[in-house]
């Protein structure tokens, strides 16, 4: 009935719709034709014909004011900036570089994951580290870098190396290898995550565990993304927390 998200099935909420709509039609279609099709077609019609300016105007202001209320819709709901966000294009994060936002301020739904562009995604999890109150939160994915897509650092200045798969398979070893083979010895990471948004293999589970690097599942990124923060979804300790 519901999906992993909470939200009711699509197909269940269309279904309730059509029921919905049906009895709705079904009253207005009786209102209609027994109440309004008299004032319709003789009271509104000798109103129209006597004050053919007044209507005009009130038409005219109507249509008006449903084009401005559309506009100021579009304007504070916004298209989806992360899905359509490609390669050298920045988003400005939740909160404002060094400040966190409200702990409730940013969520996902895992199916809002699967609709966004790569850089989308890496932009996605950049602005949720920002709203856990992380420190410098960039997104640096791209062409040349070097198995970094997001940095961060937390209030114990330790730094966040993450690189961000949106596969549709889980991650395989070899993905897993070369972020280790970078993420610390390049970057200096002090926690370096890889996140993948349909897991990983077991070769890739187990090499990982070999080399103390840290993995974010589907499960995990759910929880991360739904509202709790990163470090006591990884069970990671800060002092300052």
């Amino acid at each position: 009935m519901f999906d992993e998200d909470g939200s009711l099935d699509p197909l269940l909420k269309f279904l309730l719709f059509v029921v919905v709509a049906l009895a709705v039609g079904k009253v207005l279609w009786k209102w209609l034709t027994e109440d309004v099709s008299q004032w319709i077609t003789v009271d509104l019609w000798r109103l129209i014909a006597d004050h053919p300016w007044w209507t005009t105007l009130i038409v005219t202001g109507g249509l008006s004011a449903l084009l401005l209320l559309a506009k100021l819709l579009t304007f504070l709901l916004g298209p989806d900036t992360y899905a359509h966000l490609g390669d050298g294009e920045a988003y400005a994060s939740t909160a404002p570089p060094g400040e966190s936002a409200s702990p409730n301020a940013l969520t996902f739904k895992m199916k809002q994951f699967s609709a966004m562009s790569a850089t989308g995604f890496e932009q996605a999890c950049a602005d949720l580290l920002a709203r856990d109150g992380f420190r410098n939160t960039r997104r640096v994915g791209g062409a040349g870098d070097l198995g970094v897509d997001v940095s961060a650092r937390d209030d114990e200045d330790r730094l966040l190396i993450l690189q961000c798969k949106q596969y549709q398979n889980p991650v395989g070893s070899g993905h897993v290898q070369k972020f280790n083979g970078t993420a610390r010895p390049h970057h200096g990471a002090d926690l370096p995550i890889m996140i993948a948004l349909n897991g990983f293999t077991q070769p890739a589970i187990d090499f990982a565990a070999h080399h103390e690097l840290i993995l974010m599942g589907r499960p995990e990124l759910k929880n991360w993304a739904h509202g709790q923060h990163l470090y006591d979804v990884l069970g990671i300790q800060d002092a300052t927390r």
